[in-house]
């Protein structure tokens, strides 16, 4: 791997710490130019009574039932890339428990949290910072990052935090709920393409499908419309389950107009969206979504993110059943692991990054 990635180009600090100093005004460095920075309150989508669609995962069983849903998920992500799913089979009780347990981490003192300082070779562990452009503008936001799955890449036990007792165990849980969820996606977005419910899968690498959890702390922020807890991006993968905060707003997800709206989480739901992946094998008749999130000067706010994603040697490109001489491939065959170290190199770029390949090799984009 390129050294750029072996290391983060300048010190790291931690926005928790930054938040809890008592400062009145951002660093520079956090700034976001104009045109990033969060709309007003009053000038915002979110009041307009736009929101994502929601699919309810109830039953499903039988044939009808399951074109039903299969046509619901279709329909949602031909209209926005996301979705909120209700009644999805994993228990309140373990989200609660699991969304808890990464909260009493990022409460920990800081020399307790720093013994896990991640770096951009793999990302594992404690960190601030996404992308290794030196001077870059910073999101204002901490995280943690792991490995869940296949078995033969799970973070290794030196990248787990001890404290809390239970993290590992309840996000181990909770990890192989939420895969079984997206398994079900997975058959129901096969089968809304009018294809084999096993094809998505199939195509992603089968039982050897990767998933990775980020847990993502956004503290107190004093100018929070100068600066993004993320900035806008699409999501590298196949798909990202999310587990918000359930008494802080704060994803936006972005309209074809250009205008963000902000996402409503309903309770126990989870809010689902196609990633680059998809896009890619689905030759663009499903596309991953620019999304963001906004902070707020009152209080913090922690979500987790499960990333599904393609076992990261297996050439991803559009299935040729979607490939007609009216719609031609759009994307060269590349590896998840190839296509991971061009957006880990260059942090969240919106999608400028996925529409570059387009008709390239990906090579080219790594040197």
């Amino acid at each position: 791997m390129a050294d750029c990635m072996q290391d983060w180009p300048e010190p790291v600090v931690r926005v928790q710490a930054l938040a809890e100093s008592g400062l009145a005004a951002i660093p520079r460095c956090y700034v976001k130019p104009l045109c990033d920075r969060p709309a007003p309150a009053a000038d915002d989508d979110a009041s307009s009574g736009l929101s994502i669609p929601v699919v309810d995962l109830r039953g499903g069983g039988g044939d009808e039932l399951g074109d039903q849903l299969a046509e619901a998920v279709a329909a949602a992500c031909r209209g926005w890339g996301f979705f909120q799913v209700v009644n999805h089979g994993v228990r309140p009780e373990l989200m609660r428990a699991a969304r808890e347990a990464w909260r009493g981490f990022f409460r920990l003192p800081l020399p307790e949290k720093q013994k896990y300082a991640n770096s951009p070779r793999t990302y594992e562990g404690y960190g601030s910072r996404l992308g290794v452009e030196k001077g870059a503008i910073l999101d204002w936001g901490d995280y943690y990052f792991l490995h869940l799955s296949p078995e033969a890449a799970k973070s290794p036990a030196k990248y787990w935090p001890a404290n809390p007792v239970i993290c590992k165990e309840v996000s181990e849980e909770y990890g192989g709920e939420v895969i079984g969820l997206c398994e079900r996606l997975m058959r129901l977005l096969s089968a809304s393409l009018g294809l084999d419910e096993t094809r998505f899968q199939e195509a992603f690498g089968g039982a050897e499908c990767g998933a990775c959890l980020r847990a993502n702390y956004y503290p107190r922020c004093p100018q929070p419309d100068l600066t993004l807890g993320l900035s806008a991006h699409s999501d590298p993968g196949v798909l990202t389950v999310l587990l918000a905060d359930d008494h802080v707003h704060g994803l936006q997800v972005r309209r074809r107009d250009g205008h963000w709206v902000t996402v409503q989480p309903l309770p126990d739901a989870f809010i689902v969206n196609v990633g680059d992946q998809i896009q890619i094998l689905s030759n663009s008749m499903y596309k991953s979504v620019e999304h963001r999130v906004i902070v707020n000067a009152e209080e913090e706010r922690i979500s987790l993110a499960l990333f599904y994603n393609p076992r990261g040697d297996v050439p991803v490109a559009p299935a040729p059943e979607l490939v007609t001489p009216e719609r031609p491939s759009l994307y060269p065959p590349m590896t998840f692991d190839e296509y991971r170290v061009y957006v880990r190199k260059n942090g969240p770029k919106g999608k400028a990054q996925l529409e570059a390949l387009k008709g390239q090799s990906i090579t080219e984009n790594n040197e």
